[in-house]
Order: structure tokens, then sequence, then C-alpha cells
């Protein structure tokens, strides 16, 4: 009995200071910053407060009869085996609630899949375990991963205190940027596994499913920056895919538009041009820590028993033809994935580089740029 009274003492107490730890914690759900999310707000208010009556008047009658019919007052039941009344009342009344809701829910979700007379169109593709943004009709395209630092925050044995990192968890190297007051269109796939976009904020998620193409949109009032995850469990680093959209005024929208197309320009001629070893290990360390480290680890030691070490490999230190094709195409039936798609001429070579003169290697050779765009 005494262990019992423990246990409800401990279990009032860890109530009281979760109460204290989840300070913002709010019961109901939030508004968001489109018009799609606000009218889903809408109609949850309005769906909550129509079982709120229903609930009220079916408890209500409920316990009145309880209090004021029961046996000990005197109260006989009635004996009837067949009600006409009773039978179209409760088939009535239910269907007039029911219509009542699916109007408006019907309303909603016509709207929602409404994607026509929008004023752009980014393509998103999910990878394991980034996105990937294609701005339709203006030759703009990157890929999107968690920031170094949290990546490198959730590594086992990191030096660096997870709360210590803003946003832990939750940014990204290359935010999704798009002009506020504008009807944005997207189109939803994947690469390899089933993902789902999802931004809280903007009152959707969509899936992305390999093979298939979703259409979803949205038009955001505020500028700002707002945050989301991958909704759909897409793997081991699942955890570890975040979603950012920094949403611009149109003036500063343009400039920042302008901006990536003059550094796309900037990576073409990048792409043709030799390089120096030392620019491209310095590129190549990038590189390796956004999309190597959490399979090979930080020091290149891999992981024994589920993924093989970069330092001292035959693949990292042998023939560097047999280097580059792993890399750009994968190996079958491994996690090992190709990055062909997924990085440009400039990083592929800059990362073989890299893991060929550091990590403990010390081939001493170099891949170009040119040469990588030779065997796309």
């Amino acid at each position: 009995m005494n262990k019992l009274k423990q246990l409800f003492a401990a279990g009032i107490a860890s109530t009281f200071m979760s109460s204290v730890a989840y300070a913002e914690y709010g019961l109901n759900m939030p508004v968001g910053v489109t018009e799609t999310s606000r009218q889903i707000y809408d109609l949850h208010m309005l769906i909550l407060w129509v079982c709120v009556v229903i609930g009220v008047v079916v408890f209500g009658a409920m316990i009145y009869s309880m209090i004021y019919h029961r046996k000990s007052q005197g109260a006989v039941a009635s004996q009837f085996h067949e009600s006409m009344t009773a039978e179209i009342v409760w088939t009535v009344i239910p269907f007039i609630i029911l219509i009542v809701m699916a109007i408006p829910a019907t309303n909603v979700l016509i709207d929602m899949h409404d994607g026509s007379e929008s004023d752009m169109t980014v393509k998103v593709t999910g990878y394991q375990w980034k996105w990937r943004y294609e701005y339709i009709g203006e030759d703009v395209s990157f890929f999107s991963s968690l920031d170094a630092k949290s990546n490198e925050a959730r590594q086992v044995g990191s030096d660096i205190d997870p709360s210590t990192v803003e946003n832990y968890l939750l940014n990204v190297d290359h935010p999704l940027v798009i002009p506020v007051g504008k009807k944005v269109r997207f189109l939803l796939t994947a690469s390899d596994v089933i993902h789902s976009w999802w931004v809280p904020d903007f009152g959707w998620k969509k899936d992305a499913i390999p093979g298939f193409v979703n259409e979803a949109w949205v038009v955001v009032d505020e500028p700002g920056v707002y945050r989301g995850q991958c909704a759909e469990l897409c793997g081991r680093d699942h955890g570890f895919m975040p979603i950012v959209v920094e949403v611009k005024t149109e003036a500063d929208y343009a400039i920042w538009l302008a901006d990536q197309k003059n550094a796309a320009a900037a990576a073409k001629l990048a792409a043709i041009e030799d390089l120096d070893p030392r620019e491209l290990k310095r590129k190549g360390k990038k590189v390796y820590r956004a999309n190597c480290v959490a399979c090979h680890q930080k020091k290149g030691e891999g992981v024994p028993g589920v993924f093989p070490a970069i330092k001292g490999s035959a693949i990292a230190t042998g023939d560097i033809n047999e280097h580059i094709n792993i890399i750009m195409n994968g190996k079958a039936g491994t996690a090992m994935a190709g990055f062909k798609d997924q990085l440009s001429d400039v990083e592929l070579a800059a990362v073989v580089t890299y893991q060929r003169n550091s990590l403990g290697n010390k081939v001493g050779d170099a891949v170009q740029p040119a040469e990588i765009a030779v065997l796309r």
C-alpha cells in the first residue's frame, strides 16, 4: 500500500514537472500562416463545437435521466417494441449534423487541391536524406540537407553539445526560398523511398512517392522562416531530414534568384577549369561532412560490420576510376547510394580527392571536374 502511495505521489510530481518543462504546450492546433491553414483551423473549431454540443446534449440527457428517473424515485421504465418517431429522429438529426460538417469540409478539400493559376512552380524531390528543389523555368536547382552544426552535434562521440546548436535538427544548409503573397505550386516526388514534405505552419503535408508526382500549393502572407520535417519514416536517418522555407519580399526574392543564377553560371565555369588539389581537398571536406560522415564517420573509420571505413580502404587507396564509379553510381545491394544526380562535377571531384588524400589516406592523386563531366 505504501509503495502504491509512493508511485501515485511520483506520478503527481512528474505531472507538475511536465507542466513546467513544457511551458509553451498548447491544447489547440496552431492557426498557421496561410489561408489554407486558417480554413483548416476554422473547420477544426466548427467540428469541435459541434461535438461539444452533441456531448452536452447526450450526456446531459443521460445524467438528467439517471438523477430524476431512477428507481428509488419510483420511476417505471416505458415498455415499447418499436417507435417510428424515435427512429426518424435518430436518423434525421445525425444526417443533418453530417451535412453541416461535410459542406465546409468539402469546400476546404477542393481549395487545398486547386493548384491552378499559380505564379511559380517548384519541383520537390525526396532523397535519403535530403530534399532537392528545382525552380521550373528558372534554371535554378539545389539540394537542401541538415546543416553542418546539427549534423556534427548528432554524431556519436561529438564534442558539440546539441543544446548549444540553434534550431538543432531543424536547420538546413540551403533553405527553400519563395516570395510572399505569391501562389507557389509544388510538384512532389522521390528518388528512392516514400518521403513526406511537411511544414506545419502551411497547414498540409504531402507524400513524395517514387514514380508518382503529387501536387500541392501555398500562398504565404507573412515573410519569415518556417520549419518542418519529413513526416514519413524513410530510413535510419529519417529524423535528420528537416525542411526550412524562407519567405522573402518580392524585391528580396528577385535579388536572391539573381544570385542563384549567377552562382549556377559560376559553377558551370568552375566545372571546366582545373582546380588546385588543395582547393579540391578543402571543398571535398565540406562535401564529405554533408553527405558521407553519417555512415563513414568523421575520421573515416566507418562503423564496423555496418558501414565500411574510408581510412585505408581498397577503394580509397586503389584504382581512382573504381573510386569515382562507386561514388557516382553507388553499390547494388548495399546502403551505398549513387551521388551522380545529387552532387555537381566539382563536388564529386572534390570529395574523391579529399577521401584519397585525407582521413588517413595519402595516395597523392586528384581528379578534376572535367573528368567527372565526361563520365556522366
